[in-house]
């Protein structure tokens, strides 16, 4: 079987059957970890609720009207939102005055459409687009259905970005996602500098982030981006896809442990991971 069809049956574990045909995750020895204080865990929470948000129709983020999520950030001023929820993710930008942020997020795999479950499992890595990534070389290779979905939404979204620093006299971009709304919030993060004056800053804060491009993309991220991205526990995403298929995480991983401490990871792999090894392995019915 190859690597690619193995990879979907994994992936369709991971989003229909809870990952049965898996092994428990690993946890791995890492160089150094910090333990976060309460205020930096605490730091997380308005973006925590900004990730969620991205899942609410765009007509609800676009009039702050989606209830709970929306009403932990009370001060949020949207500027546009948009996707179809299914070829296009869900997303919206607007500016947090409390924050002095402009905010990007993204929305996560939505499992009862198809078009997302198949973006997630579109596995074939190639060379960023050279007109949405000018200059970046051709060595950095990423996630094709990724960075397909990214590309939709992604002359959208950088109008959207715009209009919110002009209109708010920002300087400060912070992109967010939850799983898939993650690796497109990592690819604007990439994305957006490449077309907006140096003065404004960024930064990315995902959550349940799978791994999005190779060992080059890593290390470009890891040189060009302010990177926080929090793995709850054994969630299965950020392991995916796949070391054995090509595929690293940057650095900045926040990992949430098992008795909920929050603690920052030095390196670029999370901390747990499938032993490769059993990814290859083909899933049997249970």
């Amino acid at each position: 079987m190859g690597s690619r069809w193995i990879f979907l049956a994994q992936a369709l574990i991971v989003l229909f059957a809870g990952v049965q045909a898996l092994p428990a995750p690993l946890l791995e020895a890492r160089q150094s970890t910090s333990t976060l204080s309460t205020a930096q865990v605490a730091a997380f929470k308005p973006f925590t609720f900004y990730a969620s948000t991205a899942a609410c129709n765009p007509s609800t983020t676009l009039t702050w009207t989606c209830g709970a999520n929306c009403n932990a950030n009370p001060t949020f001023q949207p500027v546009a939102s948009g996707g179809d929820g299914d070829r296009t993710q869900f997303w919206f930008v607007g500016y947090d005055p409390t924050l002095k942020t402009v905010i990007v997020s993204h929305q996560g795999t939505d499992t009862s459409k198809i078009m997302p479950i198949l973006t997630d499992v579109n596995i074939i890595q190639n060379p960023l687009n050279a007109t949405l990534f000018p200059g970046i070389s051709s060595s950095v290779e990423v996630h094709s259905g990724f960075a397909g979905t990214q590309s939709r939404s992604a002359p959208d979204v950088l109008a959207a970005v715009q209009t919110a620093l002009s209109r708010h006299s920002a300087n400060h971009v912070t992109l967010t996602g939850h799983s898939l709304g993650a690796a497109i919030a990592l690819l604007d993060a990439v994305f957006l500098p490449l077309h907006l004056p140096s003065t404004v800053t960024f930064k990315s804060v995902t959550y349940g982030m799978p791994r999005v491009g190779n060992q080059a993309f890593a290390d470009y991220v890891d040189a060009h981006v302010t990177l926080s991205h929090v793995n709850n526990k054994k969630d299965p995403v950020p392991i995916l896809p796949g070391r054995f298929l090509g595929f690293h995480h940057p650095s900045g991983e926040v990992h949430i442990t098992d008795a909920n401490g929050w603690v920052a990871c030095a390196g670029g792999s999370p901390a747990f991971s499938v032993p490769e090894a059993e990814l290859r392995k083909p899933v049997r019915s249970r």
